[in-house]
């Protein structure tokens, strides 16, 4: 980012103080955010999508998805989920100290000018730099937190989408289970072999399919840690092998019989295809010759060309609600991909 971004805005003109020693934590961190403008030796960047996070340690940024347990101030660059971002703002009053800043950064698209309104009626907020239609502004920590802090960490906590599951703020469907993977279900029954389900989340379709017997294995790809994490806690099954990866770029050990899939289609708030498409032909390039790909996607959205270049038969199944379940098989490896081992 350029010098006259909005955190060297308001460093240069003091609207805010960064202390003089100790680690200065960014949390939710992008690789975008001006790391110019911190002390090259004091950085400490927090993410937990998978892509972000390995964009930011190729920058030479020390990277994690937890946040440490304590620092000298702290940077929440916002989300699109509120209570996610309010979790956040609790979570960097809890590792300051008394009187260090807690800076808050983010677009007018991502919902800036509703977290700064939601802190200001519970903590003073500073002076507002207002620059590339988004906002900053710090608030410090006070020697007590006031009680609305809290209820930011319970409103941020997973969700309980179902008897026994969690689901992290944040991730698709926290509240339950959305409606292309509810119209996906009932043509898992029957899956065998080695499998994966690209872009997991906390589980759900995972734990369908692993209902099948006649599942060997299945790897359950997700990029978010948090949604790994839940799902983790969701799948107790030692058939299940979990991977924090982008799974466009996920190689599995062993070439697979099927693949199943409800890829993201959306980059923050704007619609993105192309991500669908990426895990069409990342799939097609994890199967054996005899695999499958059961994918399930709104109407809309246009895949065919996709899934003609990379599969040698695709139709849709079913068109339910709004979404179409396609089975799609004859993979066409692209060639430059890694071959994994044939299954067993």
């Amino acid at each position: 980012m350029p010098s006259t971004s909005r955190l060297s805005v308001a460093l240069s003109e003091g609207t805010f103080v960064l202390p003089p020693e100790g680690e200065l934590v960014v949390l939710r961190a992008r690789a975008a955010f001006d790391w110019g403008s911190l002390p090259r030796d004091r950085w400490r960047a927090v993410q937990g999508f998978r892509p972000e996070h390995d964009a930011i340690a190729a920058l030479g940024v020390t990277v994690g998805p937890h946040a440490p347990e304590d620092a000298a101030a702290a940077i929440v660059q916002i989300t699109r989920d509120r209570a996610e971002t309010m979790g956040l703002i609790a979570r960097a009053l809890a590792i300051v100290p008394a009187g260090a800043p807690v800076v808050i950064d983010g677009q007018k698209t991502e919902g800036i000018d509703a977290i700064l309104r939601a802190v200001r009626d519970v903590l003073p907020l500073g002076e507002v730099i207002s620059k590339a239609h988004g906002k900053i502004a710090a608030c410090h920590r006070p020697g007590t937190l006031p009680p609305e802090v809290a209820r930011w960490v319970e409103e941020a906590r997973p969700a309980v989408p179902e008897a026994g599951a969690v689901a992290p703020r944040g991730s698709v469907s926290p509240a339950g289970l959305d409606r292309g993977s509810a119209a996906l279900l009932p043509h898992l029954a029957g899956l065998a072999g080695r499998g994966a389900d690209l872009g997991a989340g906390w589980g759900a379709l995972s734990q369908a399919i692993l209902e099948n017997a006649t599942v060997t294995s299945l790897d359950l790809v997700e990029a978010e840690f948090d949604a790994l994490e839940a799902a983790q806690a969701n799948i107790d099954d030692p058939r299940a092998r979990f991977h924090w990866a982008d799974a466009t770029r996920f190689h599995p050990t062993h070439l697979l019989d099927f693949v199943v899939t409800n890829p993201p289609f959306h980059t923050g708030r704007s619609a993105d295809p192309g991500l669908g498409r990426a895990f069409i032909a990342a799939a097609a390039g994890m199967l054996a010759p005899s695999g499958r790909l059961l994918l399930v996607a709104n109407r809309h959205l246009p895949y065919e060309a996709t899934l003609a270049a990379a599969f040698g038969h695709a139709a849709p199944v079913q068109e339910v609600g709004g979404y179409k379940i396609i089975l799609a098989t004859a993979p066409r490896r692209s060639p430059g991909r890694r071959r994994g081992k044939r299954p067993l």
